[in-house]
């Protein structure tokens, strides 16, 4: 690949970046300003503590965590009609590179999700600056500047599953059903998550993002289902991207599928808009599903219409399939066990 050609990429994902913090972050679905209902500091993580029985305030909370000595940023939407009685599923949703906690709380409009189907989801925000967001420290792994993390960086790893904690402590969480997703950095975050920390994290979903870590010493085999579309061209369908994105995404499906000791060949199954490719005959039921989507760019599928400002960097949407409403349906065949 020419280097213009990479250097044109890291540009297009800059703009994104820099087009999502300032269109989407402040504004609701109509456009207004949409303020957090409140507003404070998760206590310290016990491992022990529950917060069932405990009512809190339902819809959007911004809170601050502090861990490995770092106040870290997340907001959690708890959804209508929680009385702290019943034990609720967990999604962390992780932000892209150069991106926001608030921000993807809008790309990915999750929070109706929630209200619908019960589950509290948390927006957890990275902590390595750039381009007016954030970056997530991937171990290992290289920025969208092609520079390693810096070495002053703290572990999201602890970050997460810290965090994890943290909110079981104060919502009533089924620990049980904890899960991950996250769009493009984030995605590729979850998909860390799955190998480092899979007796926390039953299932993942990654949007434009799914790797497979090497090496990935998860302690079991763990679900996977994954977005992605052929027309991405931040983080190419078929590989060859930024030095963080070199194998192409079925190939990355293939690979947890092995992970995951799947049978070898994949039931493919063709849909309008999109094309499924599902490993089934998993150990302990981990399949591993990617749905490519026809013709969509960077996107979230089905999410909420985003501005031409954005769709002209990012690429074009597509309602094809609603990834919310199948990652859930999918998360909640998959418990962890």
């Amino acid at each position: 690949m020419q280097l213009g050609c990479v250097s044109g990429r890291v540009l297009a994902a800059v703009a994104a970046a820099l087009l999502l913090g300032q269109a989407i972050a402040g504004c609701g679905s109509n456009g207004d300003a949409a303020p957090l209902t409140a507003a404070g500091t998760l206590p310290p993580a016990s491992g022990t503590t529950s917060g069932c029985g405990h009512k809190e305030a339902t819809g959007s909370l911004q809170y601050t965590v502090t861990v490995s000595g770092r106040k870290r940023t997340v907001i959690v939407h708890v959804p209508a009609g929680y009385t702290g009685k019943q034990k609720l599923a967990l999604v962390l949703n992780l932000h892209g590179s150069e991106s926001t906690a608030r921000a993807q709380e809008k790309f990915s409009g999750m929070d109706a999700t929630s209200d619908a189907d019960r589950f509290i989801v948390a927006y957890p925000q990275a902590i390595i600056s750039d381009a007016g967001g954030y970056d997530w420290n991937i171990p290992g792994v290289p920025l969208i500047s092609g520079k390693l993390p810096p070495a002053s960086a703290p572990s999201d790893i602890t970050f997460l599953t810290t965090l994890v904690r943290d909110i079981a402590g104060k919502y009533c969480v089924n620990q049980s059903r904890v899960y991950a997703t996250g769009v493009s950095g984030g995605g590729r975050m979850a998909s860390q998550l799955a190998c480092d920390a899979s007796t926390v994290f039953a299932a993942i979903a990654p949007v434009a993002g799914l790797r497979y870590p090497a090496p990935c010493p998860a302690a079991r085999a763990v679900p996977v289902i994954a977005f992605h579309g052929t027309a991405d061209h931040v983080d190419p369908f078929n590989g060859n991207g930024f030095p963080y994105w070199t194998y192409s995404v079925p190939t990355a499906a293939r690979l947890w599928a092995g992970h995951n000791h799947c049978a070898a060949t994949p039931q493919a199954i063709a849909g309008h808009g999109y094309h499924l490719t599902r490993y089934v005959s998993c150990g302990s039921g981990a399949e591993v599903e990617l749905y490519a989507i026809t013709g969509e760019g960077h996107e979230w599928p089905g999410g909420p219409a985003m501005p031409q400002t954005i769709t002209s960097v990012l690429g074009p949407q597509s309602n094809a399939v609603s990834a919310n409403a199948l990652m859930w349906a999918f998360f909640r065949a998959h418990p962890l066990s």
